[in-house]
């Protein structure tokens, strides 16, 4: 009996140190060498479609540490390192760069005694299903805000390939009946977000803010209501909302047209647009197709 119970134990002891070891682990997705060059790749192509005059740009892992470098023509020498430190301070700290910077000029000094810490506008986290998978900085554009600009277009490229391999390509067929579609309707809400597109049943009740979606091509048809729309022109007190979004008070010198029911209005990527004036309610059906790296599609 006593042999029985040893063998017992004996047999016992993998299954538990397997479950210990399952306790003790965690999967988590990582950035890879081919996320950071094409991020890189995608920065160093916003940065010319901004004409921008010169920028170093990095890219780090969760970490912090670097994983690649590029520094374009022109950029002054320090302008890498300060990129270096921009990533390191978004992925370690799992904010954008400029948070810091704005708590720092609102009187908090002391956060500069930090080591490893660049609380300079130019930094982005790298984000994946809410994790942080690494970081982006650039330095030397012709401003701070094109710094973020320049960062945020490859942090979204760095996500992009992250979902996709993760994920693979989508090809499923999407059916949404008749009566989810009322009911988003009469609260406005979207019915289907995926890395390629955006299906939303919006509505409106007032005027918004001022918007500009960096990869985002607007399809609007108007289903009820009528909305003075203005497109185009420069957004006022434009701000980084989110990765790949600015808005703003308003627009200046845009061009204005009245929408009513059976209107459709196409609005390309990185175009400002803005509902000035709503009589509610406003129905209308946005197809919102995602460029992979800021082209269009």
């Amino acid at each position: 009996m006593r042999i029985l119970r040893i063998m017992a134990v004996v047999l016992a002891l993998p299954l538990s140190l397997a479950v210990s070891a399952q306790a003790q682990v965690v999967a988590k997705t990582a950035l890879t060498l081919d996320g950071a060059k094409r991020t890189i790749t995608a920065a160093v192509a916003e940065a010319k479609r901004i004409n921008a005059p010169g920028g170093a740009i990095a890219v780090v892992d969760d970490g912090g540490n670097l994983m690649a470098l590029e520094r374009l023509d022109n950029t002054f020498a320090a302008g890498a390192n300060i990129s270096i430190g921009k990533a390191r301070t978004a992925a370690v700290f799992k904010h954008p760069t400029k948070a810091f910077e704005d708590i720092i000029n609102r009187g908090r000094t002391t956060m500069v005694a930090l080591t490893d810490f660049t609380p300079l506008q130019g930094g982005v986290p790298i984000i994946f299903e809410g994790q942080v998978i690494g970081g982006i900085g650039v330095s030397g554009a012709a401003s701070a805000q094109q710094d973020e600009e320049i960062a945020l277009a490859g942090a979204i490229v760095a996500k992009d390939f992250a979902a996709k391999g993760a994920n693979g390509a989508r090809s499923k067929v999407t059916y949404i009946d008749r009566e989810k579609v009322a009911s988003a309707f009469a609260k406005g809400a979207p019915l289907i977000e995926v890395e390629e597109y955006k299906v939303h049943a919006s509505r409106r009740e007032a005027a918004g803010m001022a918007e500009v979606h960096m990869r985002e091509t607007d399809v609007i048809y108007v289903l009820e209501g009528t909305a003075t729309f203005v497109t185009g022109g420069t957004v006022v007190d434009g701000k980084v909302t989110t990765p790949g979004e600015i808005r703003g008070t308003g627009i200046r010198d845009g061009e204005t047209r009245r929408l009513a029911k059976g209107d459709v209005i196409i609005v390309p990527e990185r175009t400002p647009h803005w509902f000035k004036e709503v009589e509610a309610p406003f129905l209308y059906f946005v197809v919102k197709p995602i460029s992979p790296s800021g082209g269009s599609k």
